[in-house]
């Protein structure tokens, strides 16, 4: 149970929001003329589509988390979250390295011992961001995540929409596909 809850934030921490011009699924859907040193600073982990089954059995207990990427001196980014678990704030930090590609990272899980590929699909760097994350869960089990974040804790319902559309081009189905409420606490109003 714990292990799962540790998971699923690793991978919030990923999310962005937008929509995108081509399906992520082609490996090669990236923003274009990504600008990292843009992508920095404070964002809210909005809305999530995933395919994974522990995915399914939390998504209704989750919520929002706020994420500061940051740069590192070796070209990676540095996402810390905090978000609320178990009736406290907790935080987490995890790095994703770049690639040879602008908008592609590596991260490696600690947990499932494997590499998972997250790109940026689309973002216009001040109000939402989409990003595409893919890898395995354990022996052969195909894992893969859409993650709207947002400068703001509330959306247009365009950007919520056009989320909701892309993640079905994805083949997520409607209910694989949550926007997730404002924890009833401090957690992620608490100043940097």
């Amino acid at each position: 149970m714990a292990a799962q809850g540790v998971l699923w934030v690793g991978l919030l921490l990923l999310g962005v929001s937008g929509v995108p011009q081509t399906q992520a699924k082609d490996q090669d859907t990236l923003q274009p003329y990504f600008q990292p040193d843009k992508f920095l600073g404070p964002w809210y982990s909005v809305g999530l589509a995933s395919n994974a089954s522990w995915f399914l059995e939390k998504k209704n207990v989750m919520s929002m988390c706020k994420t500061t990427v940051a740069p590192s001196a070796d070209g990676s980014l540095n996402l810390t979250s905090t978000f609320l678990r178990k009736n406290q704030c907790e935080t987490r930090a995890m790095q994703l390295q770049p690639t040879e590609r602008p908008g592609r990272y590596n991260y490696h899980s600690p947990h499932w011992g494997s590499i998972h590929s997250v790109s940026v699909v689309e973002t216009n760097y001040d109000e939402y961001a989409v990003l595409y994350t893919q890898g395995t869960q354990g022996p052969h089990q195909d894992f893969r995540m859409a993650s709207l974040y947002s400068r703001t804790k509330t959306l247009k319902d365009k950007l919520k929409e056009d989320f909701a559309a892309f993640c079905k081009s994805q083949g997520f189905t409607e209910d694989s596909i949550v926007f997730l409420p404002e924890p009833a606490d401090k957690c992620i109003n608490e100043p940097e």
